[in-house]
C-alpha cells in the first residue's frame, strides 16, 4: 500500500522539501527510456519509501515521460462525457419536478422528496462505488455506473405515479453517484504530472451538460406540458378541466433523451474505447506483469517507445521481499483489508487535518448547490410566472444562466496555476462570491436581474467545484484513491439528503429562507476550505 511517511516531523514538512514529491521527469522530444525513470526512482531521496511507493513512482514517472498522448485524451474525454452527465441527471430533477408535481397533484411540503430520493442514490452510488474502484479495480466502476444510470433513467419517464417516480429515481442516482469519485480517480492515475491542471478542467463538462440538459427540456417541456394553474386529474373535481398524463409529456420525454445520452456513454466506453485497468491499481493488487502491459499499451496508442519491462518493477523490490511476495496474489482487496487501509485518512496530523477539512467542504458545498440545483429554477419559474413571463422564457433563461458556467470552470483551472492564489484561496474566494450572490437574489426581483444572479451564482460554484473534483483525488494516494473520492462525495450527498428537506420545509412558508440556507451554507464552506493545505504530499502517488 502507498503510504504517507511514518515520521511526524514529516507533517511539517512542504511539498518542495522532499524529492519523492517533486515534479516527476517531464517528457521530451526523444527521451522516453525506462532505465532513465528507474535511475530517477532509485536516487538517494527515495530510499526512505518502501518497495511498492518506488514502484508506484516507476509507473508514474514511465507515463510522465510519455506526454499526454492519444490515449490519456480519449480518457480524459470520456470521463468529461461521464462529468457531463452527473449534473445533466441533476439538473433534469431540477427542471421536470414542477411538472411531475403538477401531474401528479403533490403539495409543496412534499416537493423536495423527489430530490431527496435521488440524492439517496447518489449517496449509496458514492459510496460503493468508491470502494468497488479500490477492490476491484476501476474498470468495472467505469463502465457499470452509466450502463446502470442509463437503463434505469429510460424507465423515470414511465413513471404511473409520484412514488414510482420517487422509486426509480433512487436507482437513477445509484448509478451516477458513481460517476464522479470513478472518474475523477481514473483520469488523475492516466494524466501525466505536467497535465494534472486538466483535472480541475475536467469540470468543464459539468456545465455543458447542464446547458444541453437545459436545451433538451427546452424542446420538450414548454410546448408539452399542462397550463399553468391547473389541477392534477388525481385530485380535480369531476368535470374539472385538469392536468392529465398525455397533456404533460414534455417531462418524460426530457428524461427519456437523457436516458439515451446515457447508454450512449456506455457503448462508448465498454464497446469503441479498450479501456486499460489503471496500472497503479494492478500495481498494489500485486499484478506488476499486467501493469506492464497496460503502460505498453499506452505507449502503443501513444505511439511512443517504452522499454519498461515486469524486471525493472521486481528489481525495486531490493530486501523488502515480505511485502513484494504479499503483494503478488492478484486476489481483490477484502472488506477487512480496504477496512484498514482507511487508517491512512487519520494516519498522520496533516493526513487527518486533510480528510477531515476534504468532508467537511464536501458537506456545505453539496447542501449549497444541491439547494441551488433543486429550486432555483422552480424559484425561478415562480418569479416568472409572477412576472407574466411565459413558460418558454423562462426555459430559455436556464440556457442563458448555465452557459457562464463553462467560463467559470475555464477561470478556475488558470487560476490554479497562479503563485497568488493556488487552489485553497480560489476555492475560498469562489465559494464566498458564490454565497453573495444567493443572497443578493433575495433583494432583486426584476427578471434581468433574476437571470443574472442566478448566473452569477453558477459561475462561481462551476469555478469552485472544478477546482475541489480536481484537488480531492490529487490530496490521496492511490491504494485508497477510489474510496477517498468516494467517502468525500458520500459525506456530500448525505448533506444533499437533509438540505432539501429543510428547503421544502422552509419553501412552504418563505422563498427566501431557502436562498438564505443555500448561502450559509456556501458561506461555511468557504470557510473550512481556508483549513486545506495548498502543497500536497502524495501527488507522485
Amino acid at each position: 500500500m502507498s503510504r504517507t511517511p511514518d515520521r511526524e516531523d514529516d507533517d511539517k514538512n512542504v511539498a518542495g522539501e522532499d524529492p519523492a514529491l517533486q515534479p516527476l521527469l517531464p517528457a521530451t522530444e526523444n527521451d522516453h527510456d525506462t532505465h532513465t525513470a528507474h535511475a530517477y526512482v532509485t536516487q538517494s531521496g527515495f530510499k526512505r519509501l518502501s518497495a511498492t511507493d518506488k514502484k508506484t513512482l516507476l509507473l508514474t514517472t514511465t507515463m510522465d515521460k510519455m506526454g499526454m498522448g492519444r490515449y490519456s485524451w480519449y480518457i480524459f474525454f470520456l470521463c468529461g462525457y461521464g462529468y457531463a452527465l452527473d449534473l445533466m441527471w441533476a439538473q433534469a430533477f431540477g427542471l421536470i419536478v414542477s411538472s411531475a408535481q403538477q401531474e401528479f397533484g403533490i403539495p409543496d411540503s412534499q416537493f423536495g422528496t423527489l430530490l431527496t430520493a435521488f440524492n439517496v442514490g447518489l449517496t449509496i452510488g458514492a459510496f460503493t462505488w468508491g470502494i468497488i474502484g479500490d477492490m476491484f479495480g476501476r474498470k468495472w466502476a467505469f463502465n457499470l455506473t452509466v450502463l446502470i444510470t442509463g437503463f434505469w433513467g429510460m424507465l423515470l419517464g414511465s413513471a404511473p405515479s409520484w412514488p414510482w417516480l420517487c422509486f426509480l429515481s433512487v436507482f437513477t442516482g445509484f448509478g451516477i453517484g458513481g460517476n464522479i469519485p470513478t472518474d475523477a480517480s481514473i483520469v488523475h492515475e492516466f494524466l501525466p504530472h505536467d497535465s494534472k491542471y486538466l483535472l480541475a478542467a475536467l469540470s468543464l463538462f459539468q456545465p455543458l451538460g447542464v446547458v444541453v440538459c437545459s436545451v433538451i427540456a427546452w424542446g420538450f417541456i414548454p410546448s408539452n406540458s399542462c397550463e399553468t394553474g391547473l389541477r392534477s386529474c388525481y385530485i380535480a373535481d369531476p368535470g374539472e378541466q385538469c392536468c392529465a398524463r398525455e397533456d404533460n409529456v414534455g417531462w418524460r420525454f426530457t428524461t427519456n433523451a437523457i436516458g439515451a445520452i446515457t447508454l450512449f456513454c456506455f457503448f462508448l466506453r465498454f464497446v469503441v474505447f479498450n479501456f486499460q485497468e489503471s496500472p497503479k491499481f494492478l500495481l498494489l493488487q500485486g499484478r506488476e506483469q499486467e501493469a506492464v502491459d497496460v503502460i505498453q499499451h499506452i505507449a502503443k496508442v501513444n505511439r511512443k517507445p517504452c522499454s519498461l519491462t515486469v524486471e525493472d518493477i521486481y528489481a525495486l523490490d531490493g530486501d523488502d521481499i515480505s511485502e513484494s511476495s504479499s503483494t503478488r496474489s492478484g486476489e481483490p482487496k477484502t472488506l477487512g483489508e480496504m477496512a484498514s487501509q482507511f487508517k491512512v485518512f487519520f494516519s498522520t496530523p496533516y493526513m487527518a487535518r486533510l480528510s477531515l477539512a476534504i468532508w467537511a467542504t464536501f458537506i456545505f458545498d453539496y447542501a449549497a448547490f444541491s439547494i441551488a440545483g433543486g429550486f432555483l429554477p422552480d424559484i425561478l419559474r415562480r418569479k416568472g410566472v409572477a412576472a407574466g413571463q411565459s413558460v418558454d422564457i423562462t426555459y430559455r433563461n436556464y440556457i442563458i444562466i448555465y452557459a457562464p458556467g463553462i467560463v467559470g470552470v475555464v477561470l478556475g483551472a488558470f487560476v490554479i496555476q497562479t503563485k497568488m492564489l493556488g487552489k485553497t484561496w480560489s476555492m475560498t474566494i469562489s465559494a464566498s462570491l458564490m454565497a453573495a450572490s444567493l443572497f443578493a437574489f433575495v433583494y432583486i426581483d426584476s427578471p434581468a436581474a433574476n437571470v443574472g444572479f442566478n448566473a452569477m451564482e453558477y459561475f462561481f460554484q462551476s469555478m469552485f467545484n472544478a477546482i475541489l473534483y480536481g484537488y480531492t483525488p490529487e490530496a490521496f494516494p492511490a491504494a485508497v484513491r477510489g474510496s477517498a473520492c468516494g467517502i468525500a462525495s458520500t459525506w456530500g450527498r448525505l448533506s444533499s439528503i437533509v438540505a432539501p428537506l429543510v428547503a421544502t420545509r422552509l419553501l412552504a412558508t418563505s422563498v427566501d429562507g431557502v436562498l438564505y440556507l443555500a448561502g450559509g451554507a456556501a458561506v461555511l464552506s468557504a470557510i473550512v476550505t481556508l483549513f486545506l493545505p495548498e502543497k500536497l504530499k502524495n501527488e507522485g502517488f
